[in-house]
């Protein structure tokens, strides 16, 4: 390797370093919570997960997920889904909401390491994870809307 390669590999490792203490810019993926009557209940920074591997390995194997962190799983279309907890080591609620984004069911509470299958009975295009209690905590319930921001929920992976 000579000079050049080594001061571009040294500055790519000094960008590495810094970049995850940025601050979140106006693009960053977050799902906001907003009531029927408009109000907004709670804002989640979010992981998108698109892929099948993505949601097949969703919050598993973490044993910690900030207060207002999440993940959205974004189907294709919408079905009723089900969801399991083996190897997650926090109890999650998970919103389960339609093609509308209208919340349809909840699961709250979740229990780690289970085989149980969760479910709603309804529908949902999309499925938010959050901290067990998250719900609870901000008042969400069926009805309610998911706002995408940051992202668009029907763009490419």
């Amino acid at each position: 390797m000579n000079v050049r390669h080594c001061r571009l590999l040294a500055a790519l490792l000094a960008l590495a370093i810094v970049l995850p203490g940025c601050d979140r810019g106006p693009a960053d993926p977050d799902v906001r919570i907003v009531a029927p009557d408009g109000s907004e209940l709670a804002t989640v920074r979010v992981e998108i997960a698109r892929t099948a591997a993505e949601q097949e390995l969703g919050l598993m194997y973490r044993n910690h997920l900030d207060p207002d962190a999440g993940m959205i799983f974004i189907f294709a279309g919408s079905e009723p889904r089900t969801f399991w907890m083996k190897n997650t080591e926090i109890p999650l609620d998970m919103v389960f909401a339609d093609a509308n984004a209208r919340v349809v069911g909840i699961v709250a509470n979740a229990e780690p390491y289970t085989e149980t299958p969760r479910a709603v009975g309804a529908p949902a295009q999309y499925v938010l994870e959050v901290n067990g209690g998250f719900c609870v905590a901000h008042h969400v319930t069926s009805g309610d809307t998911l706002r995408f921001e940051g992202f668009d929920p029907h763009g490419q992976p």
